[in-house]
This record gives structure tokens, sequence and C-alpha cells, in this order.
């Protein structure tokens, strides 16, 4: 008889969702997958939406989204798929911030809940049906969760800093 593991299993399946939805994401902002924009339409929005500079913002979201996604879904390098996912759904969130929480009004809800679920998942681990326990977790060690988060949250917040900036200076400019 085999014994299946609850909690790897829903590992999987949390894993596998929330990935697959990371990487449709992701994929409309790199390759226009989806009915999404592509390199060149994320690039406009980005630039729209006050990110500087536009294009490297529109490729690092879609990196962040469409590659945390797929190592999210394998479990392979899964800590830096988990920063890097929830570091791109940060940008999301402050863009969406000043329409408040709920969905339906155009707020942070939908952004924070991949984010923080990506989150959790690279701070938890994949699980046993995953590349990374295939691997004996080569890239999946204690010490790469700190830096992995570190260094995503330092990048999430130079980014949302920077796109504040510009929006202050726009403002000024604009009185």
């Amino acid at each position: 008889m085999v014994c299946v593991n609850r909690r790897d299993l829903g590992l999987l399946a949390l894993r596998v969702g929330t990935g697959a939805v990371l990487a449709a994401h992701g994929s409309q902002k790199l390759a226009g997958w989806f009915g999404g924009g592509g390199i060149q339409g994320t690039t406009a929005a980005m630039e729209a939406m006050g990110f500087h500079p536009p294009k490297h913002s529109a490729v690092a979201a879609g990196l962040g989204e469409a590659g945390g996604g797929v190592l999210l879904a394998l479990g392979l390098a899964t800590p830096a798929a988990g920063a890097a996912a929830a570091g791109a759904m940060a940008g999301a969130v402050a863009v969406h911030a000043p329409a408040g929480f709920f969905a339906q009004g155009g707020g942070y809800e939908y952004p924070a809940f991949l984010g923080f679920t990506a989150a959790a998942i690279g701070l938890t681990g994949p699980g046993r049906y995953s590349v990374d326990h295939a691997t004996c977790h080569v890239f999946d060690r204690p010490w790469m969760v700190a830096l992995a988060f570190a260094g995503s949250a330092v990048a999430a917040a130079a980014v949302v800093g920077r796109r504040a900036k510009g929006q202050a200076d726009q403002e000024r400019e604009e009185s």
C-alpha cells in the first residue's frame, strides 16, 4: 500500500495552481500570450503607471511572474521562485493600492493574494513532489530563503520607491 502524504499533495496543488496563474500573467507581459500586450504593450503600460525605466520594469515584472510561476509549479529553486513572484506582486500591489483592497473596485486584493501565496510557498518549501526534493534540495537550502527574500524585498522597495518619487516629482511640476 502506498502512503500519500496529504501535506505534500496539498503543497503540490498549491504550487501548480499558483505557479500556473503567475506564469500565465507573466507570459502576457513577455510574449503577448492569452491576450496580453507583450513587451511592447507592457512597456507602454509600465510607463503610464510611472515605472522607470519602463522596458526594464516590464521585463522584470514578466520574468518575476513567468519565471517565478514556472519554478514554483515545478518546485525548483523554490525560495528564489517564491521571492521573485512575491516581489513582482509587490509592484502590482503598489499600483492598485490607491483603489482600496477589493478587486472589483480595482484594488490590490488579487496581486496581494498571489504575492502572499508565492511567499508562503517559498518559505514553507516545495514538499516531496518537487524537483527540489528529487535533486536533494540543491537549490533549496535554508540560507537561500533569507537571501532570496532579502534580495526581493530590496529590489521591490527600490522599484516601488522610484515610482513613488517619480510620481511626486511629476505632481510638483504640474502644480
